[in-house]
């Protein structure tokens, strides 16, 4: 009989072969902590970013805060200052700086911890979330007020500015082109291509907006360049956290 039952081959008895490498079994296993954990991240880092907006908002009530009126980066001036004929005088500053630098740092930590996504891929998905991170940090140290740009310190803000445009952007461009890599489905990664093509189409309306002294809505299409993107990666973080489906070995 024990001859018998060593007889059976190891896929028969459901038994991994005796010639797989313990280690390649491990990395093909579904490990959902592994989505939970990047979904988790890809929620905060935008979740940063809106209740730091929405408080330091909230808080400008002389005269009101405008989100169709006002620069985004004005909420993290205390002032009082002009810029772009702008005037500002943010009493929570240090929330809306506080975000900026916070705001990106969980993102490129989720998608380091992406499962299925690997070599150029990983590349393609990592180096816009870093390029994302580092904009929010330079945001967050060199505030945009009238003040910075006679100093030079704007310059560092107005490259904060646009990396965190292109890298959000791109971003979730890449994340939806590989949605399936990373176990999205087909309907939340054409958004996430979506949202992240409004989000370029706005960033060069916004820029031209400002170099023309226009400032026609000036903080509404700023907002289409930021706002689009991070509601995409909440999407993205929360059916990551819920399991949407397991990631697949292409596409």
């Amino acid at each position: 009989m024990g001859g018998n039952i060593d007889s059976f081959s190891s896929l028969e008895r459901n038994e991994p072969a005796n010639d797989a490498k313990p280690e390649a079994l491990v990395s093909d296993a579904w490990r959902p902590w592994q989505h939970r954990t990047a979904g988790a991240l890809l929620i905060a880092g935008p979740m940063i970013f809106l209740l730091a907006e929405f408080i330091a908002a909230a808080a400008w009530t002389d005269p009101p805060y405008s989100y169709t009126y006002h620069f985004i980066s004005n909420l993290g001036v205390h002032g009082p200052s002009t810029l772009f004929g702008q005037y500002m005088y943010s009493p929570l500053a240090w929330v809306m700086n506080t975000g900026f630098f916070l705001f990106g740092i969980p993102i490129p930590a989720g998608v380091a911890v992406l499962r299925g996504l690997h070599g150029r891929h990983r590349w393609a998905a990592l180096a816009p979330a870093t390029l994302l991170a580092a904009g929010g940090v330079l945001l967050g140290l060199f505030p945009g007020s009238g003040e910075a740009m006679n100093d030079g310190t704007g310059d560092f803000h107005a490259l904060g500015a646009l990396a965190g445009f292109v890298g959000g952007n791109v971003l979730a461009i890449a994340l939806g082109s590989m949605h399936r890599r990373v176990g999205l489905s087909l309907k939340l990664g054409r958004t996430l291509v979506t949202v992240g093509a409004i989000g370029l189409v706005s960033m060069v309306a916004y820029f031209a907006d400002l170099i023309s002294g226009a400032n026609v809505l000036v903080g509404l299409i700023e907002r289409g360049a930021v706002h689009p993107f991070l509601l995409g990666l909440i999407c993205a973080g929360v059916a990551l956290w819920r399991g949407y489906s397991r990631p697949s070995a292409t596409g």
